[in-house]
Formats: C-alpha cells, sequence, structure tokens
C-alpha cells in the first residue's frame, strides 16, 4: 500500500471516493456508446453482480458535472419533451478518462490486495 510523505494510510480500504469511482465507471460506459441516466445506474448494477449501484441523486449531477466539464456531450432523445436526455464521451473526456484510469489502477490494485488477503486469513478463502 502506498504511502505519502512516510505517512501510514488509515483510510480503508480504498483511497477512491464513491464520487470518483463512478465518475470513472461514467466515463468507461461511454467510451463505447452513448447512454442515457437510467441506464447508467442498471449496467453500473449488472457489471457489479447486483451488490451495488449508484442511486439517481448521484448519477444526475455527476452527468451534468462532466458534461459542463465537457468531459461528455448530451443531447435530448426527444427536444421537445425533454424527457430521456443521452450522453456520449467527448475526445476531452476520452482523455481525462484514460488519465484517471491510470492513477487509479493501483490504488484498485491495492484495495484488491487488502481483501484478498482478508479472505484468505480471516474465512480461509483463497481467490
Amino acid at each position: 500500500m502506498s504511502t505519502i510523505k512516510n505517512e501510514r494510510n488509515r483510510q480503508f480500504p480504498s483511497k477512491i471516493s464513491t464520487t470518483s469511482f463512478v465518475k470513472l465507471y461514467i466515463l468507461h460506459l461511454l467510451k463505447d456508446r452513448s447512454y442515457y441516466g437510467n441506464e447508467i445506474i442498471d449496467e453500473i448494477k449488472s457489471r457489479l453482480d447486483g451488490k451495488w449501484e449508484p442511486s439517481p441523486g448521484m448519477i444526475y449531477p455527476l452527468l451534468r458535472e462532466l458534461e459542463s466539464n465537457g468531459h461528455i456531450k448530451g443531447w435530448w432523445q426527444e427536444p421537445d419533451k425533454r424527457s430521456i436526455r443521452h450522453y456520449k464521451l467527448t475526445d476531452e473526456g476520452y482523455s481525462h478518462y484514460n488519465t484517471i484510469k491510470l492513477l487509479y489502477k493501483p490504488i484498485f490494485e491495492d484495495s484488491l490486495i487488502i481483501i484478498k488477503n482478508t479472505l484468505s486469513d480471516i474465512y480461509n478463502k483463497k481467490i
């Protein structure tokens, strides 16, 4: 596990906030195709085997933030009704995605080691 300025890391098990995790996942999904908000929630839930899902109260503000930062572009399916807003990744968003993906990888790897060792030590389960 990494340390900063020789200080012990007291946060468990990861230094990635839920918000940062969800932003990364949104960008990851949008790199392959467009989605609308509820599809993003459902896709994250599915990919995490139903063990966790972000709330609409988290997804929609993050989509607005990512759009205002130029990382994604949104459009209304039916502009007159303004009911379903689709999003796609911009070139700037793709660059940002690649940057944070590299930045977060060692943190996810550290978290995986912690979880694997805990399951092995306490529950005698090898992964």
